[in-house]
């Protein structure tokens, strides 16, 4: 008698709850970068036309690859409780390209249509890096210290996003007083809400409607915000090309915050993978990378400029034991929103000082977790990490005038925030090093340090040979200090490193 064939069905029951839940982070993601770029002076055919559609391209290409990974592996282990892993914009990386990447090329070129290029072309770059890093990526993870990468992702997250959102609350003080009221309420202090509502959702919805009641906010944009149901065909662009002719002339300095970044998220999906992994479903971590990496760059050909992710939600899709549907359902949602303008109407509608507060939050919340994912020796590390994109917000708010305005505060100020992230990586990793005792990996780290200099990633304005040499022969010093300890040897003794008698 023939055995029954095997069937690991498209959708269940289950796949609902997790799609919704998967939705809610999605929609953030897409309202948050749709109000951002439109307050940063984005025109609203490049925002409409452009990112949304093809960020929603790389969510559909991700989401359906993995509903196909997820049958593969149900039918060679022949279970039906597989689970899809959930795929979006990573968030962190995201914040990370507005205000380090899209920011800045708008600043430094005045130039909307251009700086979106430039950051279309970075997010290209950042795909590919990916799908290269997938080769590599776990000696890049045993290797770069995590107080380095998240000391220096901190410092994004605290100057860019929770202190410049921050400075956005405040513009409508009552609104975005009682909006952080909220995220405090329900998500830093976990008390149930009215209607027992999410934080954001319940947040966004009476904090509109407050905006509105008191005058705040037009009551003219409800109009406007239905204004933009339309449709916004997805079509591929050339905008990655050109964009990258510019990364690797004028605004070359913006590499240095694509490869770290690009290595977090890489890590990222490491993790999320491994999670998964626990939690009862193993999927190739290098495939996945390689997969994140490749619908980054299909977005990037469709005008999209965000690097995507494995997201941590795929174990709580697990746990409600979801299996492909809720995946393949989400990348068509998406894309239909973006092609007739849901995420538009949407956007319309929520003020700025509405959304500010949820991001104060994800911006204190990404510097929490670096703290709170590192062993507590390694404060240090992530604190100095963060310092360098102080210097770099200055520069980037003073525009090129940068040096003279801050010239009579520190002439420091500046060099420091040229390739904050390679500055802020190579600190916090030499930090760890010598807390750590190694002080051999130390001296490497300077040495690396001072090749950065020496070639202008780190300390100074554009690539060029010998193009900081104050710096470099400032890191060549430490790596010769850090080589004295290594060959004298060092003893541990109470947490504190003395030298052998």
């Amino acid at each position: 008698m023939a055995e029954p064939r095997f069937h690991y069905p498209w959708y269940k029951k289950e796949d609902t709850d997790a799609f919704f839940a998967l939705f809610q982070n999605n929609v953030a993601n897409f309202v948050i970068i749709t109000i951002t770029m439109l307050g940063m002076g984005f025109p609203q055919d490049i925002v409409f036309g452009q990112v949304i559609p093809g960020a929603a391209i790389a969510v559909l290409v991700g989401n359906f690859y993995y509903a196909y990974s997820a049958n593969r592996l149900a039918h060679r282990e022949q279970r039906t409780d597989v689970t899809a892993l959930s795929y979006g914009i990573s968030t962190p990386v995201m914040f990370v390209f507005l205000f380090g990447v899209l920011l800045p090329a708008k600043t430094l070129t005045g130039d909307p249509e251009l700086a979106w290029k430039i950051a279309v072309g970075a997010c290209f770059l950042s795909g590919l890096l990916e799908v290269l890093v997938s080769v590599i990526g776990r000696w890049v993870q045993r290797n770069l210290p995590r107080a380095a990468m998240l000391g220096a992702v901190a410092g994004v997250a605290l100057t860019f996003i929770a202190g410049e959102m921050m400075f956005k609350t405040l513009e409508m003080p009552v609104v975005g007083l009682f909006v952080l009221a909220v995220i405090i309420i329900g998500i830093v202090g976990r008390v149930v809400l009215p209607f027992r509502m999410p934080a954001s959702l319940f947040a966004i919805v009476f904090g509109t409607l407050l905006a509105y009641l008191l005058g705040e906010s037009d009551s003219g944009k409800i109009a406007e915000g239905l204004s933009h149901f339309g449709f916004y065909p997805v079509l591929p662009s050339m905008a990655a090309f050109d964009g990258m002719s510019y990364l690797f002339g004028s605004m070359i300095g913006i590499l240095t915050v694509v490869l770290p970044i690009t290595l977090y998220n890489a890590i990222e999906t490491m993790n999320n993978v491994e999670a998964m992994e626990a939690a009862g479903d193993k999927y190739d971590v290098r495939e996945c990378q390689a997969v994140d990496g490749v619908g980054t760059m299909i977005g990037a050909l469709f005008g999209g400029l965000f690097p995507t992710t494995v997201y941590i939600a795929t174990v709580g899709a697990k746990w409600m034991r979801a299996g492909r549907g809720y995946s393949i359902l989400n990348g068509l949602v998406y894309l239909l929103a973006a092609m007739f303008g849901l995420i538009a109407v949407i956007s319309a509608l929520i003020p700025v000082a509405v959304v500010a507060p949820i991001l104060v939050f994800v911006g204190m919340s990404m510097v929490s977790t670096a703290f709170q994912t590192n062993a507590k020796k390694y404060y240090p590390a992530v604190a100095l990490a963060m310092l360098p994109y102080f210097a770099n917000y200055v520069m980037t708010r003073f525009n090129n005038a940068a040096g003279e305005v801050v010239s009579r505060i520190s002439d420091g100020i500046v060099p420091l925030g040229q390739g904050a992230m390679f500055t802020a990586m190579m600190l916090g990793a030499i930090t760890v090093c010598v807390i750590d005792g190694a002080f051999k990996r130390a001296m490497a780290f300077a040495l690396c340090s001072a090749g950065f200099s020496f070639v202008g990633l780190m300390h100074a304005p554009k690539l060029a040979f010998y193009a900081a040499p104050d710096y470099v022969m400032g890191y060549l010093v430490m790596a010769l200090l850090f080589a004295w300890y290594a060959f004298r040897g060092v003893v541990k003794r109470d947490d504190h490193y003395l030298g052998e008698d």
